[in-house]
């Protein structure tokens, strides 16, 4: 039986990550996974792809969700109350792959500190905060209902990858770098930013997987995860390293002109009166995971 190998959580758009052992889940995303981001001065949302280095932030949220810490990779930390709409906070008109919406300001003292560790090169950079996730954000109707939202993630609520899957990818680096040790290192899974890994499966059979319980959870498989240069990031000390993964899956697991690797997921509400319910379960390490719904996985294009 597949078993839920690891949770992760960012609490700020491409920073560094958290690794509980249990989330709860709401119907946009683990429980605050990325409510942050850093802005340009256009609203246009920073990530690893702009400045690799913004991942070697550490984020840290109170328990109670009200503040947000920041360490710098000098080590120099800041605390920002978490900003809302509801109780004046400006708003800003932020972007996130096109698509735009409403969020709230962190104060002018958080930019100024933001300023002082980010390169000069990014210009101004504001920290914003989702505050009301369940009405800002739609996910692209073309994969879910008027009423499904999303936080500040690239498009889905959660991203599943498995284990099996990155083993299967790793040997095919290594195969096509024979004698090379350096370009031929296998991987680790945090290249990928999941929020969900996977053991005890074959290789890329999510990429047939249409409906999957996790524990008592269930959720629909939106569509597969396109892979971008982040993936080329060490994510431990911010360097880009060549072009692994991405040159492996563009000969091996390629669809089109997608790289895949890993499932977007939303969360499935349990009954018609849990519309607006926050909190839909939790889920911990460990939980049994069931595939409810697939298909015959599709053969990728080879080169």
């Amino acid at each position: 039986m597949p078993t839920l190998a690891s949770l992760h959580v960012y609490p700020v758009k491409s920073m560094y990550r958290l690794s509980p052992a249990t989330a709860e889940v709401h119907p946009w995303g683990l429980a605050g996974d990325r409510r942050w981001m850093l802005v340009d001065a256009e609203g246009v949302a920073l990530t690893q792809r702009d400045e690799p280095s913004i991942g070697q932030f550490r984020p840290a949220p109170s328990a109670d969700g009200t503040s947000l810490t920041l360490t710098a990779p000098d080590g120099d930390a800041h605390t920002v109350p978490a900003p809302s709409l509801t109780t004046g906070a400006p708003e800003a008109t932020v972007e996130v792959f096109g698509t735009r919406f409403s969020a709230a300001t962190a104060a002018k003292e958080t930019s100024a500190w933001l300023a002082e560790h980010l390169p000069a090169k990014l210009g101004e950079v504001r920290l914003v905060h989702l505050d009301r996730p369940e009405v800002s954000r739609p996910i692209n109707p073309k994969y879910a209902g008027p009423d499904e939202t999303v936080s500040m993630a690239d498009g889905y609520p959660l991203l599943l990858t498995t284990s099996a899957s990155l083993a299967e990818l790793n040997a095919r680096i290594a195969e096509d770098h024979p004698g090379d040790e350096r370009k031929g290192a296998a991987l680790p899974m945090e290249r990928f930013r999941p929020n969900l890994v996977v053991s005890g499966t074959e290789p890329w059979a999510e990429d047939g997987w249409r409906r999957v319980r996790v524990g008592g959870l269930e959720f629909r498989v939106a569509k597969p995860c396109a892979r971008c240069v982040v993936t080329t990031t060490d994510q431990e000390s911010g360097e880009r390293r060549g072009p692994e993964p991405l040159r492996a899956l563009g000969r091996h697991h390629r669809f089109g002109q997608k790289l895949v690797f890993g499932q977007n997921l939303i969360p499935v509400r349990p009954t018609p009166t849990a519309e607006t319910a926050e909190v839909l379960g939790t889920l911990t390490v460990g939980d049994e995971v069931e595939v409810l719904e697939a298909v015959e996985a599709p053969l990728p294009d080879r080169r």
